[in-house]
């Protein structure tokens, strides 16, 4: 027997199938809905409660670049309902290389402009918010307000440090990411709520003196390394979402991709640290006007 072919209709009688829409949670999900998402919905950690967590949730991407690309298209992709990019940034075509979100043709583009285009065309259901501005602390804390989780995709350490100050002060989860020639790293912060939650300067206390870490243009960078490493921190921030698996809160992932090697060490909170230490000296972002 095919379950899946309805009883047949008696003769003169025409059957109406309504387009429902399912209660699962709290939350009706459209047909549309229902068939998008049901690679997530099946999954018992996820689950319609699940989902309707991604479909409320609000994230911003710091950086529509190597690694904002695969964070925006997979957070897109699993229905994260408001999605935010912060980029000042145009396409340019070695961008192409690794930012798998642009196109040849948007080449001189806006990076946030290109995302944007390319989100509407993964999902059309994203709340998009493309903020094109460069980062800084005068607009930081205004900038991170609205979201829940920040995913950091900078590809300096002035922003990184910017950034992780702004979340630890303003209360916000940050999932960070990092990569260089064939190694990568991914974090996720949560100083804000003490215990022995560290934040990024437990890792690094203060940026490197200029020059001595190349950057990717001056070092290179092997453009798949973005996808894999972008993708850690898209499933992070989705575990963060939805509460589920283990955190990588107190944790840090090094990935080799030249021994195809993954790391994870134990990070724990610096009791001397500058932000979230037991007596911290960062209680705003002045030591970033300074700079």
């Amino acid at each position: 027997m095919n379950c899946l072919k309805p009883p047949a209709a008696k003769a003169g009688l025409v059957l109406r199938v309504p387009r429902a829409r399912r209660l699962l949670g709290s939350m009706e999900f459209t047909d549309d809905q229902l068939h998008r998402y049901a690679r997530h919905i099946v999954l018992p950690e996820v689950g319609g409660i699940g989902q309707e967590k991604l479909l409320k949730a609000r994230v911003l991407v710091i950086g529509a670049g190597g690694l904002g690309a695969p964070l925006l298209l997979y957070l897109a992709a699993a229905g994260v309902g408001t999605l935010g990019v912060v980029d000042d940034d145009v396409v340019d075509i070695s961008n192409l290389q690794r930012q798998v979100i642009h196109a040849t043709g948007n080449v001189g583009t806006p990076k946030v402009e290109s995302a944007a285009s390319a989100i509407s065309d993964v999902n059309p259901d994203v709340n998009f918010r493309p903020h094109h501005t460069r980062l800084t602390e005068k607009n930081v804390f205004e900038l991170i307000a609205d979201y829940d989780v920040v995913a950091d995709g900078s590809d300096n350490f002035e922003t990184r440090f910017l950034v992780n100050d702004a979340c630890h002060l303003a209360g916000k989860t940050l999932v960070s990411g990092a990569i260089l020639r064939f190694e990568g790293q991914i974090a996720t912060f949560k100083s804000y709520k003490g215990d022995n939650f560290p934040c990024y300067r437990c890792l690094y206390r203060e940026p490197p003196p200029p020059g001595m870490v190349p950057s990717c243009s001056e070092g290179g960078v092997l453009g798949a390394l973005a996808g894999t490493v972008g993708s850690i921190q898209a499933t992070e921030v989705l575990k963060e979402i939805m509460g589920i698996g283990s955190t990588l809160a107190t944790g840090l992932i090094l990935y080799d991709a030249l021994e195809t090697e993954f790391r994870r060490i134990t990070l724990k909170r610096d009791e001397t640290c500058p932000l979230c230490g037991d007596q911290p000296t960062i209680s705003d972002l002045s030591i970033h006007a300074a700079a």
